[in-house]
């Protein structure tokens, strides 16, 4: 990692993981997966120092998105998604927060995205692949000088992301998982949605669902 200061913290009813990027150059910071817990990810924030710079959601589901609002509005910052997750993220039945949390949250995001698109942000060059599969628009984003991959719930550390949720489709995240395991370099790490980092190399030797 040449110029990332990687963080990370868990939060949420499901232990989801949020992390920051820092670019030590710039001293900005992009925030991925504000899941909930606002004001710990605020404290987080003042500890690693630095500017937060814009929020990147990976897929809608309620237990990746639950600070985003609160976020936003404090911290004026930009929401980056998926196009294809525009609809989960406005519909709180779709997304889950109504019928696992027992109230309706949505969020809608500044910038919707196509696949492939590439982003400067925060000193940064960040890829969106649109990888469907837990979700339609689920994607991951990869930083590839740092050599990294926030993967959301496509990629976990030999597994994957359910696929019978709403939006879910196995044979979409076989794809998915093909489109990203297979070209990108075996050294990238891999920094998932729950669980523990992995790397490329580890996941196309050892991923069952490949």
């Amino acid at each position: 990692m040449k110029n990332l200061m990687l963080r990370g913290i868990v939060v949420g009813p499901v232990m989801t993981n949020c992390y920051f990027l820092k670019n030590k150059a710039t001293e900005e910071i992009l925030i991925v997966d504000p899941a909930a817990e606002a004001e710990r990810i605020c404290r987080t924030l003042d500890r690693i120092g630095g500017k937060p710079a814009g929020i990147l959601l990976t897929h809608g589901h309620y237990d990746h998105i639950m600070a985003v609002n609160e976020l936003k509005e404090n911290l004026g910052l930009p929401v980056y998604a998926a196009r294809e997750e525009k609809a989960m993220l406005n519909d709180a039945s779709s997304n889950l927060s109504l019928s696992w949390e027992g109230k309706g949250y949505t969020v809608d995001a500044d910038h919707y995205l196509e696949d492939g698109a590439v982003l400067e942000l925060a000193g940064f060059t960040v890829k969106m692949y649109l990888t469907p599969g837990h979700t339609e628009g689920s994607c991951c984003y990869y930083l590839e000088e740092e050599e990294v991959l926030m993967s959301g719930d496509t990629i976990f550390a030999g597994n994957c992301g359910r696929c019978d949720l709403p939006g879910g489709n196995f044979a979409k995240m076989q794809q998915s998982l093909h489109k990203i395991i297979d070209y990108l370099p075996e050294q990238v790490q891999i920094y998932p949605g729950h669980g523990e980092e992995t790397t490329i190399r580890h996941e196309r030797s050892y991923n069952p669902y490949l």
